[in-house]
């Protein structure tokens, strides 16, 4: 069987899993919901971190979704024919539950007979073993005992082998890769240096926690599988050419009209183009409103957007164009409703930006070229196209590459840090912390923020609503939508409140309810975050001295006596009628 579209793919995979006995989740937020270390959730088990590490996840020990990321290390690689900055991630997961023997056979039994490849034109890989762990010997006899033959299983060591964890700890493990030969001929012998050999599905024995002094074993082992659309759809129909599936050939024959050429000899331009726009999209059709800006998730965005446009002028097209483009996109994910329902924003943000930088494109342009004259483009020069022009450090080394030109990064760094306070490097996406950090700090910090969001709630009136949140080992956090800045009295105030529950020592209690009994009993949600039907709600105080009911993943303390005294540091405007409060706990 051969899968035309996108929808075809999802709706088998996860009607196969819950035959399987696996609950199907949504799709989480691409923005990370409390986890201070990534800018984008850049895999399905990034919004399970505290199930992967042994919390009860209140659907069961078996879960399935389609799951929308984002990853930023790969900006520079788009061009070619597989790399995407946006894509989806088929994955199953067992917390705890089956291990290597059912996780391997549930890959082999999709693969061969619900997606029809034939077994003799797969391959496997397996963790060759270090001094973290032994050699996946298990995961080996099970691809023998379904008839993959030794040659066409390889050892590999850790880079190739191993998964996790997404930030510097984390839940994490050995792996073990399928793929399939897209070539005639099946070779006898498995060659992982073979580019005909493409990777098609990965699973994860998530058996370790990284931690900042080394490995250790998790209260459970976990199986995390990923599969990713766009690559899957490709092998499927014998395509060569992600571009050319039915995730991005709309966009493609838009952009071919809108540039009057063809997609044969301008693929690098036009892939450039398709995917960055469609994650531009992605970013700002997400339900936290992010919009392009100099720091944080904003700087990818800005940067995604200002190099499509630049590559569409390479191209000839005639702005503007980005909008014209992201309408392409919507009709290829009618399931994802947040971006039908924000369609206006997503085409005004393309346009403003836009326009922006179309002023000074051309300018700045010319700028680098007279800057770089005598083949060195300084920190100083660097730093001066970023201020004045509106270029992205990485579309000025762009432009460096392509004409063999050095430049002084070192001395632009430091330009950049007495002009601006872009510190956490958003291009790379990555923080100090570890993923999901869930110390006893970050828990009494997430507990905070519970009392901080019903405080405002009881001072400002209850159509005050969370727009989002994150947490770091040192601070909160937290957005909510509010028309004017707070007065100093008003902070004083929202202070004097959360310290009193914090004194009043009210318990903490963890339920799990049906998500719409949750929602009829006052329990408060996240706007525009997707909730499973069943969910575990936070409840602080109990019978007449009940504060605050939140539907939550967690972590949290258990009593508000161990928090210490709470403290806002600042108050500021973060978008049109959205605040946002820092606060720490001393």
């Amino acid at each position: 069987m051969k899968f035309k579209t996108r929808q075809d793919l999802i709706k088998d995979y996860i009607q196969f899993f819950k035959k399987k006995k696996h609950y199907e989740i949504p799709s989480s937020s691409l923005i990370p919901h409390n986890d201070p270390t990534v800018l984008f959730t850049t895999a399905g088990m990034h919004p399970l971190v505290p199930y992967l590490l042994g919390q009860k996840h209140p659907l069961g020990k078996r879960l399935v979704n389609v799951q929308k990321c984002l990853r930023t290390d790969d900006i520079d690689e788009v061009g070619d024919s597989f790399h995407h900055t946006f894509f989806e991630m088929l994955g199953n997961w067992s917390l705890g539950d089956y291990f290597k023997e059912d996780a391997i056979r549930f890959s082999f039994e999709f693969l061969t007979e619900i997606l029809n490849i034939k077994k003799d034109k797969l391959a496997v890989s397996i963790f060759e073993g270090d001094k973290d762990s032994k050699k996946d010997i298990e995961s080996e006899k099970i691809w023998l005992s379904l008839g993959i033959k030794k040659e066409r299983i390889a050892s590999l060591p850790k880079k190739n082998n191993w998964w996790g964890p997404a930030g510097e700890t984390g839940p994490c493990g050995p792996d073990s890769e399928m793929f399939i030969y897209k070539g005639k001929k099946t070779p006898k012998k498995f060659n992982p240096d073979d580019d005909s050999w493409v990777e098609i599905w990965n699973d994860v024995f998530m058996q370790y926690n990284k931690t900042r002094s080394g490995f250790e074993h998790l209260a459970q082992k976990n199986v995390d599988t990923g599969m990713g659309v766009e690559r899957t759809l490709a092998v499927l129909n014998n395509i060569d050419d992600n571009y050319l599936t039915s995730c991005f050939l709309p966009i493609i024959k838009e952009i071919e009209s809108l540039s009057s050429k063809k997609y044969k000899k301008n693929e690098k331009e036009m892939r450039i183009i398709a995917d960055h726009i469609k994650a531009a999209v992605f970013i700002l059709g997400d339900e936290h409103a992010i919009k392009p800006s100099n720091i944080g998730q904003g700087y990818v965005l800005r940067r995604l957007i200002r190099r499509a446009i630049r590559y569409g002028k390479i191209l000839g097209i005639q702005s503007p164009f980005t909008s014209k483009i992201a309408k392409s996109v919507l009709p290829i994910y009618p399931d994802y409703q947040e971006l039908h329902r924000n369609h206006k924003f997503i085409m005004t943000q393309l346009d403003d930006e836009e326009n922006k930088f179309i002023e000074t494109l051309e300018k700045g342009i010319k700028e680098f070229n007279l800057l770089s004259e005598d083949k060195i483009l300084t920190g100083k020069d660097a730093f001066l196209l970023f201020q004045s022009y509106g270029f992205p450090i990485e579309m000025t080394q762009e432009l460096a590459l392509e004409k063999g030109i050095k430049i002084d990064l070192e001395e632009y760094n430091e330009e950049f840090r007495r002009h601006q306070d872009l510190s956490r490097t958003a291009s790379q996406g990555m923080f100090k912390s570890g993923l999901a950090d869930d110390s006893e700090t970050t828990k009494k910090l997430h507990t905070a923020t519970h009392l901080l969001n019903e405080s405002l709630r009881k001072i400002f009136g209850s159509e005050v609503k969370q727009k989002g949140s994150n947490i770091t080992p040192e601070r909160l956090r937290f957005d909510f939508n509010f028309p004017r800045k707070l007065t100093p009295e008003e902070i004083k105030k929202v202070e004097s409140l959360v310290n009193e529950k914090i004194k009043a020592s009210l318990s903490i209690v963890r339920s799990e309810i049906l998500l719409q009994d949750a929602i009829k009993s006052g329990a408060q949600a996240e706007f525009g975050t997707k909730y499973p039907e069943l969910v575990s709600v936070y409840t602080i105080g109990e019978g007449k001295n009940q504060f605050s009911k939140e539907i939550c993943t967690g972590p949290h303390t258990n009593n508000t006596s161990e928090l210490g005294k709470f403290k806002i540091i600042k108050e500021e405007s973060v978008a049109a009628g959205v605040r946002r409060i820092k606060a720490i706990l001393e």
